[in-house]
């Protein structure tokens, strides 16, 4: 058996008709790796950054003219006071608020000082809450709750008026048209502070009941106090009797029952008040 002859070693170039010569395979990789070799990036050459001087005496001057400025600008009429506003006053007239703060027109509004002007305001027995406010242009505006006198409590030759939360607002010598309160023991008494009374929870109970009887449109003239029991009068001889939770807890029954005594032109007896909407009307009185 005889072997085949090996063949011919091909040569890297082949020859064709024509005459030219093309490379192999393995030298057009090579050649189109060397093509696209990325060429090296070109250096960045840093620019040096200039240094601006400094003028620290000049920035020094500027600040100083700014503040300068807005001193001369504070200080111009642009706000000098020239309008006092007055809210929320029932008691006390706007003139009278006014003099009670202190506070003046004609004067700087950054000078004014308001929280001297509140506490003067909250000094005042009548004036329960103040606020003070600067506006631009020159205005002070003062709004206030001022306390309401709620009831009276004879004393001596006088009547202490309070509000509705026992605050003492002022004496007075001339009977006013209030519920007066009668025979309670008065242990202190001073303008601006609460009033002390041996009572104490009648008290409480008694002004939690006047201001029930405003939301039913009654009017108790004056209410007597004598243990646990009272009498609160709505004519001189016709009044109801009870503790102040029984007459709070039955006033719309109250209120229509003396609506019926009215028409009928009753003006003398008892209602004598007690729990679970209870009422009994009497003619005779003690």
């Amino acid at each position: 058996m005889s072997e085949k002859p090996e063949q011919d070693y091909v040569e890297e170039y082949q020859e064709e008709p024509d005459g030219d010569i093309y490379p192999t395979g393995e030298e057009l990789d090579g050649y189109e790796s060397s093509i696209y070799e990325e060429e090296p990036a070109p250096r960045k050459t840093k620019k040096k950054k200039r240094r601006r001087k400094k003028h620290p005496l000049l920035r020094f001057l500027i600040f100083c003219l700014f503040i300068a400025g807005m001193w001369f600008f504070a200080k111009s009429d642009f706000f000098t006071v020239t309008k006092i506003e007055v809210t929320g006053n029932r008691y006390y007239t706007k003139a009278q608020v006014i003099e009670l703060s202190g506070l003046k027109t004609g004067y700087n509004l950054f000078e004014t000082k308001t929280k001297d002007a509140k506490d003067a305001l909250l000094g005042d027995p009548y004036i329960k809450l103040a606020d003070i406010r600067k506006i631009p242009k020159g205005t002070i505006r003062i709004n206030i709750e001022e306390r309401l006198e709620y009831a009276a409590v004879p004393y001596g030759e006088e009547y202490i008026l309070i509000d509705e939360d026992g605050m003492v607002l002022r004496l007075t010598d001339t009977e006013p048209v209030l519920p007066l309160l009668l025979g309670m023991t008065i242990q202190e008494m001073a303008p601006g502070s609460p009033l002390k009374v041996e009572q104490a929870y009648l008290l409480t109970d008694t002004l939690s009941m006047i201001s029930i009887m405003e939301e039913n449109d009654l009017y108790f003239k004056q209410i007597n106090f004598s243990t646990v029991i009272v009498r609160a009068y709505i004519y001189d001889n016709y009044y109801c009797e009870g503790t102040p939770a029984n007459i709070i807890e039955n006033m719309p029954a109250i209120r229509q029952l003396v609506a019926e005594h009215y028409k009928q032109n009753i003006t003398r007896g008892v209602i004598k008040v007690g729990k679970g909407n209870y009422l009994a009307f009497s003619p005779q009185i003690d």
